[in-house]
């Protein structure tokens, strides 16, 4: 028991490293930019007011958007999706695993569900003891089932998903933002000490490291941000991206897919101008989400009760594969999916 609670305390410890280490690389970034470009290197002050201010702006809101990505913690599923003490001793008692499955069907008929499991039963969590809301998966590294998984990113030490997932996008959005314009400005200063138009000296290490940096930040992030605005076009995670997401009538990557302007509304939500600011505005609860066929939805059994169950929900609710990536990108997806999750 003490050995096992000590490696997993090494655990959460050693989690932070890939946090830690981004963090150092922005942190040496803000001292080369400020001080060795900006404050040693340039004379013109017009020019050095002008790329402090637009540097600043880039920089408050990376952290910004880095910060939330981080420390909003995982959506999970409300208490209407956990066993009652009854459910919970009738489906421990039972010992037939198709009478379990039974009910966990009657149980679900009052909520929500339209999801299930490859082998067509009732998606539910043993670990969490609660029966997995539309695209809820679990994550063994949080421990926890989390609402509209994406993943879990080593990069943010936390799981993307429908709490964070707009501010991992605008993270990333921010990221190259701040790539690009380090890269745009340090380009003639570059030039002028890799052809030695300027004298050698400390600045010449860091600003020739700066836009190396930047662009291999960028490079990265350029692939990774693609792949994820593919992803919200077609309203799909990237377990379901590799997984489809199985229906009554079976299995369908586009089973969320409700059109380009209402996915995007789903993740940002309706008011535009909220859009690039990283305050949640994502639409729903987490629990279900618009189908793409209404009509099969509306005959799909398992949804009888859905206005009234949110009308009764009066339960408290908290709150990779396919990756082309380098060490310095933001969060690998071939890395996350290394974790475990149902």
């Amino acid at each position: 028991m003490a050995l096992s609670r000590g490696l997993r305390c090494c655990q959460r410890v050693f989690s932070w490293i890939p946090v830690l280490i981004i963090t150092a690389v922005v942190l040496w970034s803000y001292y080369a930019y400020v001080f060795e470009l900006c404050l040693f290197t340039i004379t013109n002050t017009l020019e050095k007011v002008a790329y402090l201010l637009m540097f600043h702006i880039c920089f408050v809101m990376f952290f910004w958007t880095y910060w939330k990505s981080i420390f909003t913690p995982p959506a999970t599923p409300c208490k209407k999706f956990q066993l009652s003490y009854s459910d919970k001793q009738r489906y421990d008692l039972e010992e037939r695993p198709d009478a379990q499955k039974q009910i966990l069907v009657e149980i679900s008929k009052k909520l929500p569900i339209s999801t299930r499991a490859q082998s067509g039963a009732i998606r539910f969590c043993d670990r969490c003891q609660v029966l997995k809301p539309d695209r809820c998966h679990h994550c063994s590294v949080c421990e926890t089932c989390v609402l509209k998984m994406d993943h879990h990113c080593p990069w943010v030490n936390n799981c993307v998903g429908f709490s964070n997932y707009k501010f991992f996008l605008l993270f990333l959005s921010y990221s190259m933002l701040y790539c690009v314009f380090i890269a745009a400005s340090v380009f003639q200063y570059f030039f002028k000490f890799w052809v030695g138009d300027l004298p050698n000296g400390p600045a010449k290490f860091h600003v020739l490291f700066l836009m190396f940096v930047a662009l291999m930040f960028f490079i990265s992030l350029m692939f990774l941000f693609g792949y994820h605005c593919w992803l919200v076009a077609k309203n799909r995670s990237t377990l379901e991206a590799f997984s489809a997401p199985v229906f009554i009538s079976g299995a369908d990557r586009n089973g969320f897919n409700v059109g380009i302007r209402k996915n995007l509304e789903q993740v940002f939500g309706e008011n535009r101008r909220l859009w690039l600011i990283p305050v949640f505005t994502s639409q729903g609860n987490g629990h279900h989400f618009p189908l793409k066929n209404h009509s099969s939805a509306s005959q799909n059994p398992l949804l009888p009760n859905e206005d009234m169950w949110d009308e009764s929900d009066d339960g408290s609710e908290e709150g990779s594969l396919g990756e082309f990536t380098s060490v310095f990108v933001m969060c690998s997806v071939r890395g996350d999916l290394l974790y475990f999750f149902t």
